[in-house]
């Protein structure tokens, strides 16, 4: 029988006057695996850090397993000043204990295609968000924990680098996991249990994502069906209170749609004749069409001949590897970057909107209607549909209260959507997003998935978001880092296989550093010894130093003279460690 890792009883929990948790009950026990799901700033932060012992609870209480061992990913990555990769990674470990590790070896392949010492050696600070999100997860699933924590983990995540946390979590059957996340496919592929947080309480899922918006129909239906039985009361009773005089006005119509019908008869998310026929008429027979083009950047080729047409009512997705050129490609086409060579023929109709990973165009004391229908008051979506400025807030997860708040005090997430919502206002009929879907919740996600259902125009999106990208788009192309622009029929599934196996070409081709000849094997690892004997020595040398360091907290001149000595010893032993490392990959186990 799993044990019981953390428990709370009756929390609740408040920020200022708003209740974020009110009476909530749960557990988590070794091995389930649950995903948390509920608006931004609706609690779920404050429920993880609740578990964690984070934040104290304003009312019951929290308990945890004395022999559980517990790990948090914040949404933000942060290490002490001047850490370095390895120092956050690594840690105190030697290098001959990790590095003979398959499971960290593993680890550091997913994540960093392997061990990288120049990469180990860069200070922390430095690194870009991805690398850091990269570093923070590498040091969670190295650590031996019963259970981690992870807010929002697949932010600045590749589809590939997703793909692999995904599969290694899976494989991990030993490790609770509870996580925050937008990524609905990662949701789908992790949980076997779903939380939502609404309205101070949590509501528990069984299965994934998928199985939770099923249940949460089935739940829909139930109570449409219990409130058409209580309309049906409530009928009755006016018309027996009517029965004494002549009614001077109609019986009252009380229509319900049940949710069961929905789901029964699946219909299509967008009619997909309607929007061409529509986009073909507003856009012409040509949007974009590419010949013979080279994208790069200074000296460094892209896209070495690209041949491309994008024609009316394409929905075309782009994945790639970090670097290929997938944001470069999208300013080219919004006109910010020119080919190298080759030519771009625009359509004489087209209207592009370019929705970037970083827009700063709010001015922080307008209001967020005020900045909408600065841009527009009405949008036309297609097909003699329109609708207005404060309609297009409100399905963006703006009501009434929300668009008369002040720009400077909207979160991150909800400035991305207001930003998205002026883009949409101006009428474009050209789309071009990257990353739109950072810091949305999966309610605002749904939301603008139905929007976008009903434009008419083109769309191209740039997104690790697999399950938005397959929802919205009905094209795949990929950049796989090999300078050419593929086409990719089954999507992201073609995308990650083509990667795999490139992968594993390219190790095959690399010459190999085993060395089979007995002789030299014996002399490799008699080396080893040596090494391992040294960096043992210093190890010891570093740690009597350090506490030759400490005792001389008051002595300045001692201090230095230490301190330049334990420089010394820790250079020599990195410097032993990393031969230690190299000839250990040349000879086979």
């Amino acid at each position: 029988m799993a044990r019981n890792i953390i428990n709370i009883e009756g929390v609740s929990k408040a920020f200022d006057i708003r209740p974020l948790l009110a009476g909530v009950s749960l557990g988590v026990s070794e091995g389930e695996r649950i995903g948390i799901v509920g608006r931004n700033g609706g609690g779920k932060s404050t429920l993880l850090k609740v578990l964690a012992g984070i934040e104290p609870p304003d009312e019951g209480r929290v308990t945890r397993a004395n022999w559980a061992r517990l790990g948090m990913l914040n949404q933000v990555d942060t290490a002490e000043p001047g850490a370095t990769v390895r120092d956050v990674v690594i840690g105190s470990k030697k290098t001959h204990e990790w590095a003979s590790d398959s499971g960290v070896r593993e680890i550091l392949a997913g994540l960093f295609g392997g061990y990288n010492s120049e990469l180990m050696d860069r200070p922390f600070g430095s690194l870009s968000g991805g690398e850091k999100r990269r570093v923070g997860i590498a040091q969670l699933l190295i650590e031996p924990l019963d259970i981690i924590l992870l807010d929002e983990p697949t932010n600045h995540l590749d589809v590939e680098g997703v793909a692999w946390l995904a599969r290694h979590i899976r494989k991990r059957r030993d490790l609770a996991v509870v996580v925050i996340t937008h990524d609905r496919w990662f949701l789908d592929e992790v949980s076997d249990q779903m939380w939502e947080v609404i309205d101070g309480k949590v509501e528990s899922y069984d299965g994934g994502y998928s199985a939770y918006v099923l249940a949460k129909a089935e739940r829909a239906r139930q109570q449409a069906a219990e409130d058409a039985r209580k309309n049906n009361l409530i009928r009755k009773e006016l018309a027996w209170l009517r029965r004494g005089a002549p009614a001077r006005t109609s019986k009252p119509k009380f229509r319900v749609d049940a949710a069961n019908q929905l789901i029964a008869s699946e219909p299509e998310p967008r009619n997909k004749a309607e929007l061409l026929n529509f986009a073909a008429n507003r856009l012409g027979s040509s949007v974009y069409e590419i010949h013979h083009a080279r994208l790069a950047i200074g000296e460094t080729t892209l896209i070495d001949t690209l041949n491309w047409n994008i024609g009316p009512g394409d929905r075309i997705a782009i994945v790639g590897v970090n670097g290929s050129g997938k944001t470069t490609l999208m300013r080219t086409l919004a006109g910010q970057y020119r080919f190298a060579a080759g030519k771009l023929q625009v359509g004489m109709t087209v209207k592009a909107a370019f929705l970037s990973q970083h827009l700063q165009e709010l001015d922080p004391s307008w209001r967020v209607l005020e900045a909408v229908e600065k841009v527009a008051l009405h949008v036309e979506l297609g097909g003699g549909r329109e609708i207005s400025a404060s309609q297009l807030c409100e399905r963006l997860g703006f009501d009434y209260e929300g668009q008369q708040r002040m720009v400077r005090d909207l979160s991150g997430g909800e400035k991305r959507r207001l930003q998205l919502t002026r883009l949409l206002m101006d009428s474009p009929n050209v789309l071009l997003l990257d990353e739109p879907t950072n810091d949305f919740d999966v309610e605002t996600l749904t939301a603008l998935e139905d929007l976008l259902d009903s434009y008419a125009g083109v769309i191209l999106v740039i997104s690790h978001d697999r399950y938005f990208l397959e929802r919205v788009c009905d094209r795949f192309v990929g950049l796989l880092g090999d300078e050419s622009l593929r086409d990719l029929p089954r999507g992201v599934d073609q995308y990650l296989e083509l990667r795999s196996s490139m992968i594993e070409q390219s190790i095959s081709q690399a010459p190999k550093k085993t060395i089979s000849d007995a002789a030299q094997v014996r002399l490799i690892k008699k080396e080893i010894a040596r090494l391992e004997k040294q960096i043992e020595k210093l190890t010891s040398e570093e740690a009597a130093l350090t506490q030759e360091q400490e005792s001389a907290a008051f002595d300045h001149q001692k201090l230095l003279d230490v301190g330049v000595k334990l420089n010394a010893v820790q250079l020599q032993r990195q410097k032993l460690e990393d031969e230690w490392l190299e000839l250990s990959g040349k000879i086979s186990e």
